[in-house]
């Protein structure tokens, strides 16, 4: 249990209040979809073609990132996430003993993303969301608990996620 001060107005003197499990469960740390061979030979061929392009514009220096990019997808691709416990408590949303605040939070929504449904809350700082892997059984007792503290609205795609989503139909899979 972690204990958080809260100012007590009439003796000057830090409370502690007591963080305490609303709802929890376990789940994967992030979504995960096991590719095929026809996928990295699509991939290496695609960047291949745009690593040439970008070596003869700029030189070599860009053909290392694009590889070392290359690389992280293969890994992220590859090695299955660990399972992790996710918290809703009275002072927030808990991530594998790592809590962000409520105020911290604003809205919240959920999506699907290669077969597993996801909780999304945007956040005050960088990278701007959490992303959470929820059980499907759970939703609607999550949903529950966040309504209390935060806003239910669903996000329209933004322009980076409509490019993603027409590039993947390139790929096999």
């Amino acid at each position: 249990m972690t204990l958080m001060p809260e100012q007590n107005s009439q003796e000057g003197s830090p409370k502690k209040i007591e963080e305490k499990k609303i709802v929890s469960w376990l789940a994967p740390s992030r979504p995960f979809k096991r590719r095929s061979k026809d996928f990295y030979v699509t991939l290496v061929t695609m960047a291949s073609v745009v690593g040439l392009v970008v070596f003869l514009v700029e030189g070599f220096m860009p053909i290392l990132l694009l590889i070392s990019l290359l690389f992280l997808f293969y890994v992220l691709s590859t090695i299955e996430p660990e399972t992790i416990e996710y918290q809703i408590t009275n002072l927030g949303v808990r991530i594998a003993d790592k809590t962000t605040r409520w105020e911290m939070m604003g809205k919240f929504w959920f999506t699907k993303r290669f077969g597993n449904e996801l909780l999304i809350i945007e956040v005050f700082r960088i990278p701007g969301r959490i992303e959470l892997i929820v059980n499907s059984d759970m939703k609607t007792e999550i949903k529950k608990e966040l309504e209390q503290h935060l806003t239910h609205q669903e996000i329209p795609a933004s322009n980076l996620d409509k490019v993603v989503e027409r590039f993947s139909k390139f790929f096999p899979d």
